[in-house]
């Protein structure tokens, strides 16, 4: 199928917007998705400054790119999470830390990420991809054992502070969409059937679909494109391999930096770890999914220079596998 293939930047956003506009435009990539933060998309700017969007817009035109979507990934994170600590610190803006108060920290989050939907429609895009944040992400141990009230209040948290933002989205004819993540209100397949039901099943959120998350906990992830087909809002390619079995490595990864072949999974550019690509475009073939696939490069073990070229053209073949306008045995009927 025709679909754009973008370069996700969360992961080049040490270097200026425009040399990653550059590499992108050289080595053939049709846009970005743009992470809202480095130089690369300032919301704030984008909001106070009339000239900020039109000179983004002019650089990827300059590299004949384009733009369907952007990240709030860092921010999102702070909109539910508790804690609140020193790793927030190390992600968000000091306008959004503060003095650190964590209620305050969220609050400043949550409205950063509802000006995130107006800058969105300023730029023309109409889908922003996060995360969400999740008050029981620290219950996801079995020990101390926590009450269901518990895990019902930390729905119910999501529910109250995610639905005012989701308001403004809807006003501004912009969706959000979740990337399903450890840590996240929504990690798995039943957390998030659970999540989608604690807003009601309401159309301005829905699933940033990335494999990569999905492979180290054991869940099918061309399944997952078929069970939530009405929620794949945006697509990112990441890819992941698990290297569990000798005894010793567990999917825990025993606070092991990313690399460490100690680890029992890691990840890896796309087409060198365990997701089951083709299985995964022919799942989205099958549901219809014509938006933009993101090639969100993540390996410590490889220079990003080498993998962001093989990654896209290993994408493109994938991409352009196109579904039959018949089925092949209708060449066997008599009719």
């Amino acid at each position: 199928m025709t679909r754009p293939i973008t370069l996700f930047t969360g992961q080049w956003a040490d270097l200026p917007f425009e040399e990653v506009c550059r590499l992108a435009s050289q080595w053939g990539y049709d846009g970005l998705e743009i992470a809202c933060w480095g130089d690369h998309f300032d919301v704030g700017l984008a909001l106070a400054d009339p000239g900020y969007v039109p000179r983004k817009l002019e650089t990827l035109a300059k590299h004949d790119l384009k733009v369907w979507a952007i990240s709030t990934h860092l921010v999102g994170q702070a909109v539910c999470d508790d804690p609140i600590d020193v790793r927030h610190q190390g992600i968000l803006p000091a306008r959004l830390w503060g003095t650190g108060d964590p209620e305050e920290v969220r609050r400043a989050a949550a409205e950063e990420v509802k000006d995130t939907a107006r800058a969105a429609r300023l730029l023309g895009v109409d889908t922003v991809i996060g995360f969400t944040g999740s008050s029981i992400w620290k219950a996801v141990a079995m020990f101390p054992p926590a009450p269901e009230s518990m895990i019902d209040a930390g729905y119910q948290d999501f529910a109250d502070r995610w639905n005012p933002i989701l308001d403004v989205f809807d006003a501004e004819g912009v969706r959000f969409a979740h990337e399903v993540h450890p840590s996240e209100i929504a990690y798995d397949y039943h957390t998030t059937v659970r999540t989608l039901e604690a807003i009601g099943h309401r159309a301005a959120f829905g699933l940033n679909w990335d494999p990569s998350h999905m492979v180290w906990q054991d869940l099918d992830p061309a399944g997952f494109i078929l069970d939530f087909a009405d929620r794949i809002y945006h697509v990112d390619c990441k890819d992941a391999k698990v290297r569990t079995g000798n005894g010793r490595r567990g999917r825990l990864s025993s606070h092991l930096p990313w690399a460490d072949l100690r680890r029992g999974w890691d990840f890896v550019s796309t087409g060198h770890g365990d997701v089951p690509w083709e299985d995964c475009f022919r799942a989205l073939n099958a549901i219809g999914y014509a938006g933009p696939i993101s090639i969100e490069w993540e390996d410590a073990g490889m220079d990003r220079l080498d993998g962001a070229p093989e990654a896209l053209a290993f994408i493109q073949r994938l991409n352009a596998i196109t579904p039959p306008a018949a089925s092949f045995d209708a060449a066997f009927s008599a009719e």
